[in-house]
């Protein structure tokens, strides 16, 4: 078992990562919490039964004691992951950083490096890595079954209602306050390219931009707020109050509900959606962050790819296919699917694929749940703990340096939208 601290307990530090840790007490034990928010900071001192000497409404107040455990999970919101994560590296913590590193690439450079100079962990949360989906994909393009690997397609559809309540209405809509879109939603699946071609990004182009969450797209006689539109009951697919008040009266009361709110009784939404951000017309915001964005990339030894982000999807996965020499492999999200061309040039990694009357070898994982990124958020955490007892073999790896080339294929595909032009590496 190992002792950590969460820093910025928030929909991820407390719903995710604490929670994680009240369900697996023989890995972690949490022994403090820094949060400014008094709900989030007492709530999680109750549910982990902390003393109020071991709650902090700043970071930099944890700095003052003795070292109190081996590991940090900071889960701050992403401006605000630089100063904290080198103060505590610098201090002895090994850290799971959230995601994305930083909202630029010298400063993700700068952890980067940080990292490596004390000799301190940093795993950056890509859940896609740590779910059993994608750990088969990885291990099947791995296995040389594909033969020689030439293009990649990779598709991820926010969808609609996740692009209105995190980046149209909520913290993620400004690219000044955040991050540009490309990497404060999509930086799983850039380093996801990455991790499956395992060769360098050499040459990047990208399109795309903010086409409909603008005011010019507001239908006639609505309102800047929900709680008073003509459209609230009817026509408008994104109608706050129909959108949370469902999920309220159907008992789900996590994420996103608990973003707007922490009383999620109906009265408390109703309140927060009359005066807070999340009750605001998707037409009368002030985001800036694109709803659509296409990435290709050339990879070293002339392996293409191609990223799609979209908002306007409703109840989709991450769809990927990986095009080689003798297999077509194709995912998505719920099952993959080994299209062979003729004899495999490798043996398969596993048996556990089923193979259908036309030869094709299916792997199914329907029966994994959706939630929590279909078991990467539980994924991730059990490579922490593995990390943190065999840290020797965890320093060893490039675990840090794939991470860096993920986030800087994001600051790269976003300049060369924004210069509309070929950006060589």
């Amino acid at each position: 078992m190992q002792d950590v601290l969460i820093v910025g307990a928030g929909s991820r530090g407390l719903t995710v990562y604490a929670d994680y840790i009240a369900r697996h007490p023989d890995q972690f034990r949490l022994v403090g919490v820094a949060e400014p928010r008094a709900y989030y900071r007492e709530e999680t001192a109750r549910r982990h039964r902390l003393a109020p000497e071991r709650c902090w409404s700043d970071w930099r107040e944890l700095l003052e004691q003795p070292q109190l455990a081996p590991a940090v999970i900071l889960a701050t919101q992403d401006r605000d992951h630089v100063e904290p994560a080198l103060a505590l590296m610098e201090r002895g913590y090994d850290l799971l950083l959230e995601k994305p590193m930083a909202p630029d690439l010298e400063q993700c450079r700068q952890l980067q490096q940080a990292s490596r100079r004390h000799q301190r962990l940093m795993v950056v949360a890509h859940v896609l890595r740590y779910t059993p989906y994608f750990k088969q994909l990885k291990s099947l393009v791995n296995s040389g079954v594909l033969g020689q690997l030439v293009t990649l397609r990779h598709f991820e559809p926010v969808l609609f209602w996740h692009q209105a309540h995190s980046f149209v209405r909520g913290n993620w809509r400004k690219t000044a306050d955040s991050a540009p879109m490309i990497l404060a939603k999509s930086c799983h699946d850039l380093d996801m390219l990455c991790y499956l071609v395992d060769r360098e990004p050499v040459r990047v182009a990208s399109l795309g931009g903010l086409s409909h969450f603008s005011r010019e797209h507001q239908p006639a006689g609505a309102s800047d707020r929900c709680s008073d539109c003509l459209y609230r009951e009817q026509g408008c697919p994104y109608s706050a109050p129909r959108f949370y008040l469902n999920l309220q009266r159907s008992g789900a009361l996590g994420w996103p509900l608990d973003t707007i709110t922490s009383d999620t009784s109906e009265a408390g939404v109703l309140e927060a959606l009359a005066s807070g951000p999340y009750g605001r017309c998707v037409y009368a915001c002030d985001n800036d962050v694109v709803d659509h964005q296409v990435v290709a990339v050339e990879f070293a030894g002339g392996i293409s790819a191609t990223f799609t982000m979209t908002a306007f999807a409703k109840e989709r996965l991450r769809e990927t296919e990986l095009l080689g020499s003798h297999a077509q492999l194709s995912g998505d999200g719920y099952k993959i699917t080994l299209r062979p061309f003729g004899d495999l040039p490798a043996p398969l990694p596993d048996q556990r694929g089923q193979t259908q009357a036309n030869g094709d070898i299916v792997w199914d994982f329907s029966h994994v749940p959706n939630h929590g990124h279909s078991g990467g958020d539980d994924g991730l955490m059990d490579f922490f703990s593995e990390c943190l007892q065999d840290r020797e073999k965890a320093l060893q790896s490039r675990l840090s340096e794939e991470t860096l080339r993920g986030h800087a294929l994001c600051f790269a595909a976003e300049q060369a939208r924004l210069e509309n032009r070929l950006l060589t590496f």
